[in-house]
C-alpha cells in the first residue's frame, strides 16, 4: 500500500499544453478514476505517473518520494492497458509469472504467488491456456493478475474495459473492483466511459483540457457540479443557454421564459442544467394550476425498457431530453403532442455564463415543485 501524490504535474508539447498543473492526492487502498473525453488529459497524465512519458513540471511522489527520476521498472507499480498486452505464446500461468521471472523471483516463491494471483482472479482452471484460447474478460483478468503479481506499490488501468462488450463491462468491472479492494492496492483508472466511473471509484476527477474540473465523490460530482461541463458530462445533464431575470425567477430560453421552481441569487446571460431524469411529463388530471405555464412539443418518443425518453423542443432551436421510469405512472406521448414538464427545486443548477454556480435562494432541502410548459 503507498500514497500517491500529483503536485502541480504538467506536459507541454510546444505550446500546446497536454496536462496543466494537476494536483491529487491519492489515499492508501484508494480507487481514483480520471475521467474526461478524448483529449483532455487524462492518458497523458497516467503515462507520466507510468514514466512512459517525461513530465514538463511538477512532481510524483509516492509515500512522499519523488519518483519522476525513477525509470519505468523502477517505479514498482502495476499497469493494465487496455489491448490486454498478453505474450500469445505464453499460458495465462506464463504470463502472470512474466514479471516475477523478470525481478529475479526464487522459483518457489514464484509458483507460490501465481497460485495466489490466479485464485485471486479466478483462472485456476485455466492456467495452461494461451490468450487466444480465452474470452476478451477473461485475458482481462490474466492481465490484471500479472499486474498484481509483482505486488505493486500503485495499480494504474489505462482504459480497461474499453475493448470489451457492453455486455462483459459490469462483469468484468466489478471483477477489477474487488481484486483492487481485495488487495487494498492504491488505483488510478483512466476511461471515457462515465457508468465505468460511477461504478468503480472511490473518488472522480473530470478533467477537461488539461485541467481539472472537479474531483469528489459520484455524488458530489452528480448532485453539485462545480461547472457547466461537469453538469452536462456526469448524467448528461439538458444545458439550455439563457438569461435570468433581475429577480432571478425566470429564465429566458430561445425565446421562451422558463419561470424557475427557486428564485437564485444573479441575473444575466447563465446556463440551466436540468438532468433528464429529474423532470416528468405531466400525465393528464394532474397538473396543478400555477404561474407562467408553458408548453412543449413531443418531437420523439421512445420505450427503452427501463425507462420511457422524450424529446421535447421548447423554443425553435432548444430541445430538452425528459427520461422517466417505465415503473413510475405514464405512457409514451404521441409525437406532435403539447405537453406539460414539472421539476423541483433540488433538480435544476444555474451558472453564469463563464461557468460559476448561481446559488439558489432556498436551501435545496426546502425546495418546492414548479409546474411549467415550454411553448414552441
Amino acid at each position: 500500500m503507498s500514497r500517491l501524490t500529483l503536485d502541480r504535474l504538467s506536459k507541454h508539447y510546444g505550446n500546446t499544453v497536454a496536462v496543466d498543473e494537476v494536483s491529487l492526492d491519492i489515499a492508501q487502498g484508494e480507487m481514483v478514476v480520471l475521467l474526461g473525453p478524448s483529449g483532455c488529459g487524462k492518458t497523458t497524465t497516467l503515462r507520466m505517473i507510468a514514466g512512459f512519458i517525461q513530465a514538463s513540471g511538477g512532481d510524483v511522489r509516492v509515500d512522499g518520494q519523488s519518483i519522476l527520476a525513477l525509470e519505468p521498472h523502477e517505479r514498482e507499480m502495476g499497469i493494465v492497458f487496455q489491448s490486454y498486452a498478453l505474450f500469445p505464446h505464453m499460458t495465462v500461468a506464463r504470463n502472470v509469472a512474466f514479471g516475477l521471472e523478470m525481478r529475479g523471483v526464487p522459483a518457489v516463491e514464484r509458483r507460490e504467488r501465481v497460485s495466489q494471483m490466479l485464485r485471486l482472479a479466478r483462472l485456476e482452471a485455466m492456467a495452461e491456456r494461451l490468450p487466444r484460447q480465452l474470452s476478451g474478460g477473461q485475458q482481462q483478468r490474466v492481465a490484471l493478475a500479472r499486474a498484481l503479481a509483482i505486488q505493486p506499490r500503485v495499480l494504474l488501468l489505462d482504459e480497461p474495459l474499453s475493448n470489451l462488450d457492453a455486455a462483459l463491462r459490469g462483469d468484468v468491472g466489478r471483477d477489477i473492483r474487488l481484486l483492487q479492494r481485495e488487495s487494498n492496492l492504491t488505483t488510478i483508472m483512466v476511461t471515457h466511459d462515465q457508468d465505468e466511473a460511477m461504478a468503480m471509484a472511490d473518488r472522480l476527477v473530470v478533467m477537461k483540457d488539461g485541467k481539472v474540473q472537479q474531483v469528489g465523490t459520484q455524488e458530489d460530482l452528480y448532485e453539485r457540479p462545480a461547472t457547466p461541463f461537469v453538469a452536462g458530462f456526469i448524467g448528461r445533464s439538458n444545458m439550455l443557454d439563457g438569461v435570468l431575470s433581475p429577480d432571478g425567477a425566470v429564465v429566458e430560453v430561445d425565446g421562451t421564459p422558463v419561470r424557475l421552481a427557486a428564485p437564485h441569487r444573479g441575473n444575466g446571460p447563465c446556463v440551466l442544467a436540468l438532468r433528464p431524469e429529474r423532470v416528468s411529463i405531466e400525465e393528464s388530471g394532474l397538473s396543478a394550476p400555477g404561474d407562467g405555464l408553458l408548453t412543449g412539443i413531443v418531437e420523439l418518443a421512445n420505450y427503452l425498457g427501463p425507462v420511457r425518453e422524450h424529446l421535447i423542443r421548447l423554443g425553435q432551436n432548444t430541445r430538452l431530453v425528459v427520461r422517466n421510469p417505465t415503473s413510475q405512472p405514464g405512457h409514451l406521448h404521441a409525437v406532435g403532442e403539447r405537453v406539460t414538464l414539472r421539476w423541483d427545486a433540488a433538480a435544476e443548477r444555474l451558472f453564469t455564463a463563464q461557468g460559476t454556480p448561481i446559488p439558489s435562494r432556498i436551501p435545496e432541502n426546502q425546495g418546492t415543485d414548479r409546474r411549467w410548459n415550454a411553448n414552441a
